[in-house]
This record gives C-alpha cells, sequence and structure tokens, in this order.
C-alpha cells in the first residue's frame, strides 16, 4: 500500500484495502474473541492499510493491531495451497456467507495478484502462489454488457423528472442536474465537477437552440480519509482520456431551456459550479442518491420500483447512450460523446440496441436470392 499510495486515486486505495483487509483476518492464527469483528476489519481497513492516517491511529486502534501482528502467520503460509485456497474463499465471500459479486470477486484477485508480484520482485516470496489460468478464474465471470431491464423510457423520464422538479427543497436545481444526465449522458461525477463557463448556450433568438457542454474533469467522491486534501471528493482526469483531454456534448434544445432557466435562477457566474450543494460547495452524492430514490419510489410503481429499471443515478447515462445507438448515431460518434472507446461501447451496449431489425432485413433482401441455375442432367 506504501509503495503504491501516491500513485493512486482514492477509490483504488479504498479497493486495495478492502483486500488486504480480508486476506491479513484470513491468514490469522485465531480469529479475534477478545475485540469486536467489526473494529479488527474497521482497524485494518481505515487505519493500517491508510498509510496517510496510520501514523494517528488511536490507542484502541493500535491495540488490535499490535494483536493481528503477533497473531499473523508468517509469509511462508502462502507456500501452502491450503492457506491460499482459505484466502481465496475468504476473497469470494461476503460477509454474511454469501457469494460476492463477480465483479467484487474479480477486482480482488487482481490487487491480490498485484501483491503477490510486488513480494516476488523483492524477493519476500520465490513465485506467485496465485492459481493461474482456468483455476485463477473459475466462478468469476463478469461481463460489461448492461441489463436492458434498467433502461429508462421517455414517459418515466419524464414523470421522475417532473417530481424532482416539484420537491421544495433543490428541487430545480437537481431537476437541472438529472436532466443534464438524461440529455448528454456525462457520469455523475463529471456533472458535478462542471463550472457554467463549462455551458455554451445560443442567444435566445437563434435559430438553432441546441446548446454545447465541455466536460474536462470528474470529481468522485471516494471519503475524506483517502484523499490527499482530506476533502470527500477528489478532482481527477476523465476517465479512459489522457491527461488534460477533454470532450464536448451537444445538448437537446429541451435542457438549453433548462440550463438557461437555472443559470438565471441562481444568479450563477461563469466560475462557479454549476450544480451546487446548499452551501454553495459539491452537490453531495447522497443528496443526488437520495433525490432520485424518492422519486423512483413516490412515481413508479411498486413492481417497477423494485425492478432494475432506473435503479441507478448511473442508469440515466445508460438509457442516453443506449438511444443515441438505437437513433442511428454511428458508434464512434457515440463513444466520442460518452468518453468511451467504440470497442468498450459496443461491449456494455451492443445488447440494447434495438428497432434496427426491419431496416436490416430490407437491406438483406434488396441483395436478392441466389438465382436459378439449369439443373444438370
Amino acid at each position: 500500500m506504501d509503495a503504491r499510495w501516491s500513485q493512486l486515486g482514492g477509490n483504488s486505495r479504498k479497493n486495495i484495502a478492502k483486500t488486504l483487509t480480508t486476506t491479513t483476518i484470513a491468514l490469522l492464527r485465531t480469529q479475534p474473541t477478545q475485540f469486536d469483528p467489526v473494529k479488527v476489519r474497521t482497524a485494518l481497513r481505515e487505519w493500517a492499510f491508510n498509510t496517510n492516517r496510520r501514523p494517528d491511529a488511536p490507542r484502541e486502534v493500535t491495540a488490535v493491531l499490535r494483536w493481528v501482528e503477533r497473531n499473523s502467520l508468517p509469509v511462508s503460509a502462502w507456500e501452502d495451497p491450503e492457506k491460499v485456497d482459505h484466502v481465496l474463499q475468504a476473497l469470494d465471500t461476503r460477509l454474511d456467507g454469501k457469494p460476492a459479486a463477480a465483479w467484487s470477486r474479480k477486482r480482488h484477485r487482481r490487487i491480490l495478484n498485484v501483491a503477490m508480484n510486488y513480494a516476488v520482485k523483492r524477493r519476500i516470496l520465490r513465485a506467485n502462489p496465485l492459481p493461474k489460468g482456468r483455476d485463477a478464474t473459475t466462478g468469476t465471470k463478469t461481463t460489461n454488457a448492461v441489463d436492458k431491464r434498467c433502461l429508462i423510457n421517455p414517459r418515466q423520464a419524464a414523470a421522475l423528472l417532473g417530481w424532482i422538479r416539484q420537491r421544495p427543497r433543490g428541487g430545480k436545481r437537481l431537476h437541472a442536474f438529472f436532466a443534464t444526465m438524461y440529455y448528454c449522458g456525462p457520469r455523475p461525477e463529471e456533472v458535478v465537477a462542471m463550472r457554467v463557463a463549462d455551458v455554451h448556450l445560443p442567444d435566445a433568438d437563434a435559430a438553432d437552440q441546441w446548446c454545447e457542454l465541455l466536460i474536462h474533469t470528474a470529481t468522485p467522491e471516494v471519503g475524506k480519509q483517502w484523499t490527499d486534501t482530506g476533502e470527500i471528493h477528489e478532482q481527477r482526469h476523465l476517465k479512459g482520456r489522457a491527461e488534460g483531454d477533454t470532450r464536448t456534448v451537444p445538448g437537446h434544445p429541451a435542457l438549453t431551456r433548462v440550463l438557461r432557466q437555472h443559470i438565471e435562477e441562481e444568479e450563477l457566474k461563469p466560475g462557479d459550479l454549476l450544480f451546487q450543494g446548499e452551501k454553495s460547495g459539491i452537490l453531495a452524492g447522497s443528496v443526488i442518491r437520495r433525490a432520485w430514490r424518492s422519486a423512483r419510489k413516490a412515481v413508479l410503481a411498486p413492481h417497477v420500483f423494485e425492478s432494475p429499471m432506473g435503479r441507478r443515478v448511473y442508469d440515466l447515462r445508460h438509457t442516453r447512450l443506449t438511444k443515441w445507438l438505437n437513433d442511428g448515431i454511428p458508434p464512434a460518434q457515440v463513444a466520442d460523446w460518452a468518453g468511451n472507446s467504440v470497442p468498450v461501447l459496443l461491449s456494455i451496449y451492443a445488447r440494447c440496441v434495438d428497432g434496427q431489425l426491419s431496416d436490416l432485413k430490407r437491406r438483406l433482401e434488396a441483395a436478392g436470392d441466389l438465382e436459378d441455375l439449369p439443373t444438370a442432367d
């Protein structure tokens, strides 16, 4: 953790700490009975594997970590295949005993492989003890494809955004936020980072009322204990793009109207955040998620609310990118607007592209059938 800390973002630091915590507990000689299991996991995850916080660990945390140190198996334990299997089983299992999600299992194994390779390079281990080939991926098959059930149809989107707009507390501001996601498909951490100057609005009397968004920064919410600044959010360059890279996305005239009204009513200046929290800071993820969940519960029928349809705010992005593809926008253009590569875009959304089968059939029929050749005697 210390060797890689400065190279990693907050979420990566957090994920490594989770993996190393589970691994450490799995390699104890005996499970702690004098300490609350939750406190043991917290001491490891939040203090032992947090480079910035470790020197300031409180006395009760230090007592737990000293016990863990005394009861940890030596590195030679990795040469025992049964111990390796035990660790992998722990990483593949949730605290309630149920199997962990496939993506979680895959991430744990990837992180643990990095740690093992680190040990090999420094001659702490002779070889990476983790299984390779098919044994390494058993039960961890994953897919990038979006579940079509999570997509939101226009009628549902209108009802959800309309309900949010009527909220007495911050409703109009949140409505503008969700409308931006619905019409332009950016990631949530990109929307909260936008400034007023990043929005190009046409003149009110212009014939073309399409706006344009400049997206150049992301501020993911990772927790203040995992950032170097002590802030809940950290500023990052765009996902999948070179540092300093930008992209522009066209905004529907309906979004132009929403954003123009939002900027005027909030009396925002060019350097201000486009979407602010109540104290003019970054709009908190908890506020966004709570408003979205409340809208779904209020608007949707109970069976739809319990379904995957729009369960996550991110599903607004999935909906927009799918709609662009279904409307016939070339994948290369959609990928550019979305900030993805074309292969990644198609692997995620290929199953959601529909409504084009009849046109494809007409094209295939236009090619004609094989001509009838005379039969040989």
